[in-house]
């Protein structure tokens, strides 16, 4: 019997298989992210009735907004040591309880203040939202597989960016955004239930989850600083881009009608969600012809640069077409996790998750904050910001990620450092050749390592 103690099966690796963990545990976990993705873009929509009825400028909506983030990548590390300790399906239902509390006082919230803080505890609600599925894909689906289950599992939390457009406006118009929250609340408190009773357990080492000696492993490997930064500045911007800045510009900069906006941006939202499906199975595809996932993500951030700068030049593009590219980097992390998962053992996923999700989230912060600083600074004009105000902000953030492709382009990104090769089981198997000379000097390969070697 299946349940929140597991299975009667004893061998956990075998007590539930095929379509049973998909229903099981990918799509309660899917259903988790579905809402934080709705939680981080909802803001897109209803930024204008907040302004109108708060008296809200720029830089109060970048903060507001942006604050979801700043708590997300506060608590990504903590949340890692305890999906690695207790496991997703314990500590995603506890946080979306915190989340449904969160959604409720938002709506009910009557400045600036207020607003902040109950966002701030939606932030920390969905923490885990992400992380907790790709632990769960983890532990429940084979390690080549991972990328695109990833895929899937982003694809349709991607969905939640969906919701948060014409179903969500169509709910506004009837009931006000106050209302709106309410619905959220007992949507994600019945989400957070079904998670803890439904999910079946799996035995978790919580042993190995010790947060000072895995983080430090992960911190000192060269890897991770290489791929970070990049996988930051591209799939943060991207997030800051359209859960906020997306209608923004298409209502100050290019003059497009209240509909006209909820109807591009579901547009949006609907390519983000079949991107990470088609970068997950491009992953998987790509992985068996010898391309590394680290490839693609670096294509995937030279067309999102191009994108932008089609928007800071003002290129006679369609108006939709950048932000179709936008939309589509913001589903990325199906990379980004994929080469986690590669460098790190399985044990650690939650942690290394978290660490590289402390950078997204981070960065989302900066990049959304940032942008309506910048953007406040020239004040308004007949209702609308300059489009000036929004390439400036938006150029900005196209040299910050042009500096970390760079930085990622640089040689050296496939070896580790010396605490991790002190510890490397270096296995070969008939078809890889290496070798390695002492600890602290890089491994020597005449051929590429298979998955999951060392």
């Amino acid at each position: 019997m299946f349940g929140r103690n597991g299975v009667a099966d004893n061998d956990h690796s075998r007590a539930i298989a095929g379509w049973a963990v998909v229903a099981l545990v990918f799509m309660p976990f899917a259903a988790g992210y579905f809402l934080s993705y709705l939680f981080r873009t909802i803001n897109g929509v209803v930024s204008v009735r907040l302004a109108a009825d708060l008296g809200l400028n720029a830089a109060d909506l970048g903060l507001i907004t942006a604050v979801y983030f700043l708590v997300l990548a506060a608590a990504q590390i903590p949340v890692g040591v305890m999906l690695d300790r207790h496991g997703p399906r314990r500590v995603q239902s506890a946080l979306l309880l915190v989340a449904a509390f969160g959604a409720a006082a938002f709506a009910r919230s009557t400045g600036p203040l207020s607003l902040l803080m109950s966002r701030a505890v939606i932030g920390l609600g969905v923490a885990a939202a992400l992380t907790a599925g790709l632990k769960a894909i983890v532990l429940w689906f084979p390690r080549e597989r991972v990328a695109l289950v990833n895929g899937y599992m982003v694809m349709l939390g991607a969905l939640g960016a969906v919701a948060a457009t014409v179903p969500a406006e169509a709910v506004l118009a009837k009931t006000g955004w106050r209302d709106l929250f309410d619905i959220l609340a007992v949507t994600t408190a019945g989400t957070a239930i079904l998670i803890f009773f439904l999910v079946p357990e799996r035995d978790v080492d919580g042993s190995s989850a010790a947060a000072g000696g895995g983080l430090r492993e992960i911190l000192a490997d060269r890897r991770f600083w290489k791929i970070a930064p990049l996988s930051g500045a591209c799939i943060g911007s991207a997030w800051s881009m359209q859960g906020l800045w997306a209608p923004a510009w298409m209502t100050d900069v290019e003059g497009m009608t209240r509909t006209e906006v909820v109807t591009a941006l579901c547009a949006t939202a609907i390519v983000l969600s079949l991107g990470a499906s088609l970068l997950g199975m491009l992953a998987s595809w790509t992985r068996g012809k010898g391309i590394r996932p680290e490839t693609l993500l670096a294509f995937v951030a030279i067309l999102f640069i191009l994108a932008q700068l089609g928007l800071v030049l003002r290129l006679p593009l369609p108006t939709i077409g950048p932000w179709l590219m936008i939309a589509i980097v913001g589903s990325a992390t199906v990379l980004s996790f994929a080469i986690i998962s590669d460098y790190f053992p399985k044990e650690m996923a939650g942690r290394a998750n978290g660490v590289l999700n402390v950078v997204h989230f981070g960065w989302g912060f900066l990049a959304q904050y940032g942008t309506g600083l910048l953007v406040a600074l020239w004040g308004q004009q007949d209702g609308h910001y300059p489009a000036v105000a929004y390439q400036v902000a938006f150029g900005v953030n196209v040299a910050l990620q042009t500096a970390s492709l760079f930085w990622f382009a640089m040689p050296g990104r496939g070896h580790a450092t010396t605490p991790a090769l002190d510890r490397v089981d270096f296995a070969l198997d008939s078809n890889a050749t290496g070798s390695i000379f002492s600890p602290g000097v890089p491994i020597l390969l005449e051929e590429p390592l298979a998955q999951g070697e060392w």
